[in-house]
């Protein structure tokens, strides 16, 4: 039965190697072409799962069994459930705040307190000092993010702008905390002390985010807003007050003492839903659209089909029906199709070789420390759009470029700043994988409408590059290191 199959997997040559990657190139950029930013409601999906057929065909070839290259893509699709349910729980959480009132609060409050002329650079400040408090780049994009975006609109400024500015101060807090999860596996997977790794990686984060919010100053618009009308409008039809800045408060400190995401933001979708059942019963029952119901069940139906399906607001006020009308476990889907299938992808050419084929030249060809970084930096780059996980971008080429680092004499947090320099940042830039999906879906701003405007995310791996080639913090590994390598 097995007598065609060889006992051990022979290595790919390099055209095996660039063929699914080539394919999945070519047919993602074909999607974006034939049908826009509608490819990541299906065609994208297509794309992928056509692509990882072909690497199951060049997996084959090399020798490995359809049992070994399916489990390989079921065990990558198991890598994205907790992103899955965040998801889900994010859906829930934007049905239930704009039925509760509390995202139409943080544009009403914010609109008061922001200005259009640095609205960008404090954006990225707030949303920066959030995530560094409580190590999340999702829960502050999930909660303040949306409430952000909405002012943004309503000041009728760029939603595209700010959602890079709510992206680039997310990740400049998650890669700096030592309460973010990728930041301890960057240094785990370096072999660096923690503390030293955030030390190292301020190297980097504070000038790229000093840069970045430099450049969000200058692009704000300068003159006088007048928000009355709207403000007018909001108060009017949802009664605004600051407590609908409960369910945000519930989050945060859930966030701060460190309960898994799904549970912080699933938690403040419950908090939303009650809040709107004990102080807006009446827009609750009207978005049960059931007369027939007791009151309790008709308040129990309205708020489960807000966090089921999102919420509908019907005021009759275009600018305030737009702002309040989202969210959903529902709307949630076409993203978590995407992740599904961009992992199953992953899985299934990781495990052919693909990527340890491509990247072994590059490492042969390597001849400075600043090269050595340089091609670190690419290959988790890389690793991102191939296999659509920022946690495989940390742990695949850290494992793969560890050796080089080590015979080189560097010091490991040198590899950890490097892998947390660049595979955090990069996932949000590249629409399939599980944090750019994730990113879309949230702030309602497609990956490649946002992506220009990450200052910060493109920065930060950059300046890693540049630093490394001027030979600036490129520590060695002490004594005690060399002696136990030989």
């Amino acid at each position: 039965m097995t007598a065609n199959v060889p006992n051990r997997p022979r290595p790919l040559t390099m055209t095996e190697a660039a063929i699914p990657i080539v394919a999945l190139v070519l047919l993602i950029g074909l999607s974006y072409f034939l049908f826009g930013d509608a490819g990541a409601k299906g065609p994208n999906q297509v794309a992928l799962v056509l692509a990882a057929m072909i690497g199951l065909v060049i997996g084959r070839r090399a020798g490995y069994t359809l049992d070994e290259l399916r489990e390989a893509a079921i065990a990558s699709v198991g890598t994205g459930i907790s992103a899955i349910f965040i998801l889900f729980a994010v859906g829930a959480l934007t049905g239930a705040w704009a039925m509760s009132g509390t995202l139409t609060a943080m544009v009403y409050y914010g609109l008061q307190v922001l200005s259009p002329n640095y609205f960008y650079m404090t954006t990225a400040l707030i949303c920066g000092i959030v995530a560094f408090s409580i190590g999340s780049s999702w829960t502050v994009a999930a909660t303040i993010g949306i409430g952000l975006v909405g002012i943004a609109v309503n000041m009728d400024l760029s939603p595209a702008v700010t959602a890079g500015a709510v992206i680039s101060g997310s990740y400049f807090g998650d890669k700096s905390s030592p309460l973010s999860d990728t930041a301890n596996l960057a240094a785990a997977v370096g072999g660096a002390d923690l503390y030293q790794h955030l030390r190292e990686v301020l190297w980097t984060s504070v000038p790229a985010f000093g840069v970045t919010l430099l450049i969000l100053l200058f692009m704000g618009s300068p003159g006088d807003f007048d928000a009355t009308e709207k403000l007018d409008g909001i108060r009017h039809t949802f009664g605004v007050s600051p407590w609908h800045f409960l369910p945000l408060l519930v989050v945060i400190v859930l966030a701060a003492r460190r309960l898994p995401p799904f549970t912080t933001i699933m938690m403040g979708a419950l908090a939303g839903a009650l809040l709107a059942i004990v102080a807006s019963p009446e827009r609750v029952i009207a978005f049960a659209a059931d007369p027939d119901l007791p009151m309790p069940l008709a308040l129990l139906k309205g708020a489960w089909l807000a966090l089921a399906s999102g919420y509908t607001s019907t005021t009759g006020i275009a600018a305030i029906d737009l702002l309040a009308s989202r969210g959903g476990m529902e709307r949630m889907l076409d993203t978590i199709w995407l992740i599904i299938v961009a992992l199953g992808f992953g899985g299934v050419v990781e495990k052919a070789g693909v990527l340890e084929r491509l990247v072994a030249p590059v490492l042969a060809a390597v001849k400075s420390n600043g090269g050595l970084v340089a091609a670190t930096v690419g290959s988790t780059v890389a690793t991102n759009a191939v296999t659509a996980d920022q946690y495989i971008a940390i742990v695949l080429p850290g494992r793969m470029f560890k050796d080089a680092f080590r015979q080189r004499g560097l010091a490991p947090v040198v590899l950890s700043r490097s892998l947390g320099d660049s595979a955090t940042v990069t996932s949000a830039l590249i629409p399939w994988n599980s944090c750019g999906a994730f990113m879309a879906a949230t702030l309602g701003v497609t990956t490649a409408a946002y992506a220009p405007y990450t200052f910060f995310n493109f920065l930060s791996p950059l300046i890693s590059v540049a630093l490394a080639f001027l030979g600036i913090r490129m520590l060695k590994a002490p004594p005690s290191d060399s002696s136990a390598r030989s």
